[in-house]
């Protein structure tokens, strides 16, 4: 018999199996603790409650326990009920499993792509969550629109409108769990049009590679030099995606005439172009170039992320969609396949209170000095070590002699330090000579660790 229990305001489920009623709940017990489905500590009904749900004898349940306390499977003290023993775990195999050893964990992690999560305005977010909540209706914790909240996508649409230049309104804007998952949304759309390549940079991440191509989409690489991306030579493709404001890894911003040349062939060709501003608001030499969205929003699809200016456990992302695909996007995405309801109206609140942005500036102050403090330390200690691409995001790439990649990395590793080899982000058929750099991500230690990771950085430079 099976039989879940809430009489006492404590849920338990079990099946009493064997003949009579008392030896049947004392073995299923039994049977639940010793596979560890209870675990230790946990409190069971009592024993009335127990019987009244049940449907049998108070005396047959406290039979029950008093033999499983006897057995040592349970505690029964006065005032604190019954409960799981501490020593009632699953007896241990006669030759258990050699278990894996597990990889040490890095003494400084420069690894890019995460903030310093330590920043995390932990504060201002919980008075926007309360804010937030207090004069939320109670619709807003139903299924709702399927491109987000209305809240969140008009905070967006003013937000992104301001600091980066994007052409839009709400009714455009579509909220995703995450960069990941609206790129996802974004190939299945295009296979479900017909779609069969889309263009990509020579260097990126392979995972977002990876997701075209488990879409069923072909990546065509395109040439890489010192003025970003070639877009002047596009292949046949459908679309392209883009890290226009600051190449990802490469730390390249795509030059003007570049810019010009994509969206006129998306014009020209009906393609898209799938705008990747993944750290777009952090720029440090200058004002940051705006949004290659704002030259043409009907051909440009902008997807943006919350991951690098907060957190990216948030889970919070959003595409501002050409008005011909929303309606498409929307129904790929399905209504039920979001983030939190509440994560999404902290975080509009967040946005029209001036947090978001209060925020942004202390962390860009922070990330500039922090790359100032490499780059000195790099002259200083590593002159033959050159820190490329333009002062912004959270990562440079530290440009090294010919041959000496995998040598640095197998030192850093001795070093206790996680860091990763450009080589890692090049496109299996890249249209470029392969270049020996490392890709530090100095966005990720906490203040106080900054200077002893780049200590360490520097004593594996050659």
């Amino acid at each position: 018999m099976a039989e879940t229990w809430a009489t006492s305001g404590l849920d338990l489920h079990v099946e009493t199996t064997g003949p009579g009623v008392r030896r049947g709940l004392t073995d299923a017990l039994r049977e639940a603790v010793r596979t560890g489905r209870l675990a230790p500590g946990t409190r069971l009904p009592s024993s009335r409650a127990l019987a009244a749900d049940l449907g049998i004898a108070r005396n047959t349940v406290a039979d029950a326990y008093a033999d499983l306390v006897a057995e040592g499977w349970l505690t029964a003290r006065q005032g604190s009920g019954t409960r799981v023993a501490d020593r009632a775990v699953p007896p241990t195999p006669r030759t258990p499993p050699r278990a894996p050893h597990p990889r040490p964990r890095p003494l400084h992690d420069l690894t890019p792509g995460t903030p310093e999560l330590a920043s995390f305005p932990r504060a201002e977010w919980l008075k926007a969550a309360r804010r937030a909540l207090a004069v939320a209706p109670h619709d807003v914790l139903g299924y709702g629109d399927p491109r987000g909240r209305p809240e969140l996508r008009a905070a967006l649409a003013g937000h992104l409108a301001r600091v980066r230049g994007v052409r839009t309104d709400p009714d455009c804007v579509v909220i995703c769990s995450g960069f990941a998952h609206g790129l996802r949304i974004l190939a299945q759309l295009l296979r479900a049009r017909g779609a069969a390549t889309v263009a990509v940079e020579s260097y990126g991440l392979p995972e977002h590679r990876a997701l075209l191509t488990e879409a069923g989409l072909e990546t065509c690489p395109l040439p890489l030099d010192d003025r970003g991306t070639d877009t002047t030579r596009m292949p046949d493709a459908a679309a392209v995606l883009l890290t226009p404001a600051h190449q990802f890894p490469t730390g390249l911003p795509l030059h003007p005439e570049r810019r010009a040349a994509v969206t006129d062939w998306a014009r020209r060709t009906g393609g898209l172009v799938l705008e990747d501003d993944y750290d777009g608001e952090f720029r440090y030499d200058r004002q940051p170039v705006g949004a290659l969205q704002g030259l043409d929003p009907d051909h440009v699809v902008y997807l943006g992320t919350a991951s690098k200016a907060l957190a990216p456990g948030l889970r919070l992302a959003w595409m501002v969609l050409p008005p011909s695909l929303v309606k498409e996007a929307a129904a790929v995405k399905g209504g039920h396949d979001t983030c939190g309801v509440l994560d999404q109206l902290t975080l509009a609140e967040f946005l029209t209170s001036g947090a978001y942005d209060r925020h942004v500036r202390a962390c860009r102050l922070r990330y500039r000095r922090r790359r100032d403090a490499l780059v000195a330390a790099l002259a200083d200690r590593a002159p033959g070590v050159e820190a490329t691409g333009i002062a912004a995001g959270l990562h440079a790439v530290l440009r090294l002699p010919p041959g000496t990649e995998q040598a640095v990395l197998r030192a850093a590793a001795r070093q206790g330090l996680s860091v990763c080899g450009l080589s890692r982000f090049r496109h299996e058929r890249a249209a470029v000579p392969p270049v020996d750099a490392l890709v530090v991500g100095y966005g990720t230690p906490p203040d106080h660790a900054w200077a002893a990771a780049l200590d360490a950085l520097c004593r594996v430079l050659p």
